[in-house]
């Protein structure tokens, strides 16, 4: 039952998030026509698969981080290995999901649009359908 729990809380957070930003990029992945800093060197193309870091996605992630680690402030006896890693899972899962519904999402994607031509910031490496 946790896990259903689990998956389900990923799926919602997911979603909802995937919805935010879009309200935010609109149809522009990446943060392609958002005013925010980039970095690009061979740090970041090693790590995010020849895309620029921006300012927009550092500072969400940090965000993410924050929140889901807010539960050591709320109930500090909860701190163990097994809840640091059931977190981080949930971060990995998360970002997954809500990369992938923010293409079902959007209106200038959906699922049809979600192709190597027409997600360029993701062209690095595709394994059949997931970049």
């Amino acid at each position: 039952m946790i896990h259903a729990l689990f998956a389900g809380l990923v799926f919602i957070t997911s979603a909802f998030f995937a919805l935010l930003e879009i309200q935010i990029e609109g149809h522009s992945g990446w943060a392609s026509s958002l005013p925010t800093w980039r970095i690009e060197n061979r740090w970041t193309r090693a790590w995010l698969g020849n895309r620029a870091l921006t300012g927009y996605h550092f500072y969400f992630h940090l965000f993410m981080f924050a929140v889901l680690h807010a539960v050591y402030v709320v109930a500090p006896q909860s701190f163990s290995l097994a809840t640091e890693l059931r977190i981080l899972s949930f971060l990995i899962l998360f970002w997954v999901v809500e990369d992938y519904l923010w293409f079902v999402f959007n209106p200038a994607y959906g699922m049809g649009g979600f192709t190597r031509d027409r997600v360029w910031w993701d062209a690095a490496t595709w394994w059949g359908i997931m970049p």
